[in-house]
C-alpha cells in the first residue's frame, strides 16, 4: 500500500533545497543543495540524495552523502561563505551519472561522476574551454546554478547564470549577467570540454533593464537555470529577480527563441487569487529553485520553502501542476503535493506540513538574519541540525495568526484534535478552524494553559467535502506551540 505524501516530502529534519528531480528506472531521484537547520548561510552541508518509487511517492529513501565538499581540489578553506550550491545530474553516453555543481569561492562549474545514481561520486574535473581554461576564469558573468539537458540527439547542453548584482559576497568579485542565462554545448566524450566555441552564448532571455518593455519585464531572469523538454518543446525553468517564484520560458530550440511562459509556483503563493505581493503572501518568502518533471503521466513542479524565520533553513516541496496545450499554469502551495489527491480525513498529522503560515501583520521576504518572532507563527524544530528526529512544529501560534493545510477528504470526518503546548493569557482563549481562509469558523474549542502538551478536540459539522482546507487560528489572547492534529 502506497504511503501518503506530504509537503515537505522528506523527513522534517532534512533541509534539501534547489532540488532537480530525475527518473532513473522506476524511481525518482532528487539532487539538491543541503542546508543545515539554523545554518548561518546557504548550502553548508555535503550533497545527499533521496529517491522514491514512482508508484509510492510518499516513501522516500535516504542514500546518504553522495559527494563531500572536500573532494573538490579547489574547495576553499572557508566553508561558511563557500558552500556547495545547486547541482544537476545527467546520464552520460557511457551510462554513468554526472553531477554538475558550483562551489562558492571557485568561480568554476565542477563535475563529479558515479556508476550509480545515488552512489559515492568521485571528482572528475571542471567544465573547460578547449584550451583547458575552466569556464568562469575569463571574466565571464558569474557561473552559477548549472542546469543540464541531454537532448534526444545525444547533444549535451549546460546552462548557467546569475543576475543579482546586489549580492557582492556571493559574486566574490565576479560580475552578474546582464544578458540573461548562458549556454554551453559540452563534449560527451569527456563530459567536460566546451565545444560551442570560446564566445559566450545567451539563450535570449533578457534581465534587468533590458527586460523592460518585453514579456519578461515582470519576471526577468535571476538565477536557478534548469532545462526540461516536453512534447518536443524546450522549457527553461528559472527563478526571477523577484526571487520567491519559479517561472518558465519556452522555445522550439534548446539555445534560442525563448518566449515567456508564466509563473510555475511561488513559495508564498504570490500571484494566486487574492495574493498580490510579499506582504500578503501566505508564508514568509525567500528564494526558490527547482524544476519540472513528468511522473506517472502527471506533471509536478519541485521547489522549496523557508523555515525558522530566515532564508537558510530550506525544505523540499513539490506540487502537481496543470499542463495544457503546451502551457503550465501556476501551482498552489499545498500540504498534499505529491499525494495525487487530498489527504485522508482520518489520521495523525504533524503541524509542520502546513502550507500557509502567517500572522496578523502579514508576511515578509526573509533575510539571512533571523527575523524577530513578533506576532508571527513559524516552523522550527528543537535542538540543532541532525539526521534523525521528527519534531518540527509551528511555534508562536498566537492571537490573530493563521496556520493552513490543504487539502483533506472530510466527508466522514467528525472531529479534529489539536495538540498544543503553551499559554492562554485570557479566559476567552480558543482555537478555531475554518475551511475557507477568510470565512466564518466551522468549529471552536476553548483552550487553557498547558505546560505539557495537551490535546483539545473540536467537533466538525456534517456535510464537509472531499477536498477541503483546514485553517487554524487563535482567538482571545494566547501563544502556543502547535505540535500536531488528529482527524477522526
Amino acid at each position: 500500500m502506497a504511503h501518503q505524501a506530504f509537503n515537505p516530502y522528506l523527513p522534517s529534519w532534512e533541509y534539501v533545497p534547489d532540488a532537480e528531480p530525475h527518473v532513473v528506472n522506476d524511481r525518482v531521484y532528487i539532487y539538491g543543495s543541503h542546508d543545515l537547520f539554523n545554518g548561518i548561510n546557504f548550502c553548508l552541508g555535503d550533497y545527499v540524495c533521496w529517491s522514491a518509487p514512482l508508484d509510492d511517492l510518499g516513501n522516500w529513501t535516504y542514500h546518504g552523502v553522495i559527494f563531500r565538499r572536500d573532494q573538490d581540489p579547489a574547495a576553499p578553506k572557508m566553508r561558511v561563505t563557500n558552500g556547495l550550491a545547486a547541482p544537476d545530474m545527467v546520464v552520460g553516453p557511457d551510462g554513468r551519472y554526472y553531477l554538475y555543481y558550483f562551489m562558492g569561492g571557485t568561480k568554476m562549474i565542477s563535475v563529479a561522476v558515479c556508476d550509480e545514481p545515488a552512489g559515492k561520486y568521485e571528482f572528475l574535473g571542471y567544465v573547460k574551454y578547449k584550451d583547458g581554461t575552466p569556464i568562469g576564469k575569463r571574466n565571464e558573468p558569474f557561473q552559477f546554478d548549472p542546469g543540464c539537458l541531454k537532448d534526444d540527439d545525444g547533444r549535451l547542453y549546460l546552462y548557467t547564470g546569475f543576475a543579482f548584482g546586489g549580492n557582492p559576497i556571493l559574486l566574490d568579485g565576479s560580475k552578474p549577467t546582464v544578458k540573461g542565462p548562458m549556454w554551453f554545448e559540452i563534449d560527451t566524450s569527456d563530459m567536460l570540454t566546451v565545444i560551442s566555441g570560446d564566445d559566450l552564448h545567451f539563450i535570449g532571455m533578457p534581465t534587468g533593464e533590458a527586460a523592460k518593455g518585453t514579456a519578461f519585464e515582470e519576471q526577468p531572469f535571476g538565477e536557478a537555470s534548469s532545462m526540461r523538454k516536453f512534447n518536443g518543446k524546450y522549457y527553461f525553468i528559472y527563478s526571477s529577480l523577484n526571487s520567491h517564484n519559479l517561472c518558465y520560458a519556452v522555445s522550439g530550440k534548446p539555445t534560442e527563441g525563448f518566449s515567456f511562459g508564466g509563473v510555475l509556483v511561488s513559495c508564498g503563493d504570490i500571484g494566486m487569487p487574492g495574493v498580490p505581493d510579499v506582504k500578503n503572501a501566505r508564508n514568509c518568502t525567500g528564494n526558490t529553485h527547482g524544476s519540472l518533471i513528468e511522473l506517472n503521466g502527471k506533471y509536478y513542479i519541485f521547489y522549496h520553502r523557508h523555515t525558522n524565520r530566515k532564508q537558510s533553513s530550506r525544505q523540499a516541496c513539490a506540487e502537481q501542476i496543470r499542463f495544457e496545450d503546451g502551457r503550465f499554469y501556476q501551482a498552489e502551495m499545498t500540504s498534499c503535493g505529491l499525494n495525487d489527491g487530498p489527504l485522508s480525513g482520518t489520521g495523525h498529522y504533524p503541524s509542520y506540513i502546513a502550507c500557509n503560515v502567517y500572522g496578523r501583520n502579514g508576511t515578509r521576504f526573509l533575510s539571512m538574519l533571523k527575523h524577530p518572532k513578533g506576532a508571527d507563527p513559524f516552523i522550527t524544530q528543537h535542538g540543532g541540525d541532525r539526521e534523525e528526529g521528527e519534531d518540527q512544529y509551528i511555534s508562536n501560534f498566537c492571537t490573530g495568526c493563521t496556520v493552513g493545510f490543504k487539502y483533506f477528504d472530510l466527508r466522514c470526518t467528525k472531529t479534529v484534535s489539536v495538540l498544543l503546548q503553551g499559554y492562554a493569557n485570557s479566559p476567552d482563549c480558543a482555537v478555531t478552524v475554518r475551511t475557507v481562509e477568510a470565512g466564518e469558523p466551522i468549529a471552536k474549542v476553548p483552550v487553557s494553559t498547558c505546560k505539557e502538551a495537551k490535546s483539545f478536540t473540536l467537533t466538525l459539522p456534517e456535510g464537509l467535502g472531499e477536498c477541503e482546507a483546514l485553517y487554524f487560528s487563535v482567538e482571545g489572547k494566547g501563544t502556543f506551540d502547535f505540535i500536531s492534529f488528529d482527524l477522526a
